[in-house]
């Protein structure tokens, strides 16, 4: 039985299958799906609780591969597009998260930011705790905070905007758009912490383009990378070179 290339759930929707091995699935997340746990039923665009409905109701890009069992290693928000890695097991589940708790997981983002940066590559190390006062934010805590380190490059600027790479050392919550709106220049459609003068209705730019890693089981060298051109050209930019 040949395997679809992409998980068509129940409602028509498909999404794109980037990378699979025996014990995990990278797929291309959408916007719009929030990663929250399968009892979550606060939303209809829980992803968890739409894979488990849909490997329970046998649909055919799940029955193909035997699936029982899939969860998601690690998080993106809800508007952040781009490669999230799924676990076939609850074993390969712990396992993978620990290659991102261990900073063995090299992880490539793009962002679109408005401004112009003064430097074409810098590195923020800000430490990052919840924000008591705002339900959903970080915010920087140099005291209480947990350690966060993220590596920018400038790509391309046009029209009062910028196309960064992003590299993250560590996976704090919101890690790229606090230290992004920290540098004086917040992603743009961030309605969270972007200022109010730059507050916009356009889409998150933020998309996850690459996970690198030493596979746990057999150590072979896994480089996987999601499509780019789409995400680049809706902000009017060309198709970079990354380092």
């Amino acid at each position: 039985m040949s395997k679809p290339n992409c998980i068509e759930l129940p409602s028509g929707e498909k999404i794109p299958i980037l990378y699979e091995d025996r014990s995990v699935i990278a797929i291309d997340k959408p916007r719009g799906w929030m990663m929250v746990p399968f009892s979550w039923q606060k939303t209809s665009r829980n992803l968890q609780a739409a894979l488990v409905s849909s490997i329970a109701a046998g649909d055919f890009w799940a029955r193909a591969r035997g699936l029982r069992y899939l969860r998601f290693v690690h998080r993106l928000d809800a508007e952040t597009t781009g490669i999230l890695l799924l676990g076939k097991s609850p074993g390969a589940v712990k396992t993978y998260g620990a290659l991102f708790e261990s900073r063995q997981m090299g992880k490539l983002y793009l962002a679109v930011v408005h401004g112009l940066p003064k430097e074409s590559e810098w590195t923020c190390r800000l430490k990052l705790a919840p924000d008591p006062s705002a339900r959903r934010r970080m915010k920087v805590d140099q005291r209480h905070g947990k350690e966060a380190e993220t590596l920018f490059r400038a790509l391309q600027s046009r029209e009062r905007m910028t196309l960064i790479e992003a590299r993250p050392f560590t996976g704090r919550t919101h890690q790229i758009r606090v230290h992004l709106a920290e540098s004086g220049h917040p992603v743009v459609g961030d309605e969270l912490y972007a200022r109010p003068v730059t507050k916009s209705r356009e889409n998150l730019g933020l998309r996850s383009i690459g996970l690198s890693y030493s596979d746990p089981f057999t150590r072979r060298r896994v480089e996987i990378r999601a499509p780019m051109e789409e995400f680049v050209r809706e902000y009017g930019f060309e198709i970079p070179k990354l380092t």
